[in-house]
């Protein structure tokens, strides 16, 4: 089956839950400066969070594009991603709403895990469909990025509980890791 519904629900799903998201940034009352300080840990959770949802979204297109169709268990696997990145608004508010206290970092660090799970588990899947000469599995190759995000990510999460600022340190690094666009898949693309 072609890959456009695919496609259009993830975009749409994405686009709900950075609406979702944006909805939780409650206006203060107040016409002066002071009122916005309590709402910096909110605001900084908000910025991480859409960073990481942008970096899917981008990432995710990129996957899509170095495909030519899709089957059932595709569908479940992309399905697996977006159940992740569904709860990325819930933990982005808590832990904002706590001031980066640690169990809401470390929740946070869960979820950010299990999503990196659910999006190598959804590009094994593609290879696997596509087979291991296909331009996916070509642009890939051993995909260190991803095994990267994964240990940085299983580190910040018992660091939350010694030190919640240093965890989300490490989340930040692996946003800067993926911050640019997959070009492996992009320059295989292109040839």
């Amino acid at each position: 089956m072609g890959k456009g519904r695919l496609e259009a629900f993830s975009d749409g799903v994405l686009a709900i839950i950075i609406t979702i998201m944006v909805l939780e940034l409650k206006v203060p009352h107040g016409d002066n400066l002071a009122v916005l300080r309590p709402l910096i840990p909110v605001f900084l959770s908000y910025v991480l969070s859409f960073v990481f949802l942008g970096i899917y979204w981008n990432n995710h297109h990129h996957l899509l594009q170095a495909i030519r169709h899709v089957n059932g268990r595709i569908l479940w696997a992309n399905l697996h991603l977006l159940f992740w990145l569904s709860l990325i608004p819930f933990v982005t508010g808590w832990m904002g709403e706590n001031h980066f206290a640690a169990l809401p970092v470390a929740l946070y660090g869960v979820v950010l895990l299990f999503a990196a799970v659910a999006y190598f588990i959804l590009s094994l899947t593609l290879i696997s469909h596509h087979g291991k000469d296909s331009t996916l599995a070509t642009a890939l190759g051993k995909d260190l990025k991803a095994k990267a995000s994964l240990v940085l990510y299983a580190v910040a999460i018992p660091l939350a509980f010694a030190n919640a600022w240093l965890a989300c340190v490490l989340y930040i690094i692996v946003a800067f890791i993926w911050l640019i666009p997959d070009l492996r898949i992009e320059k295989i693309l292109s040839q």
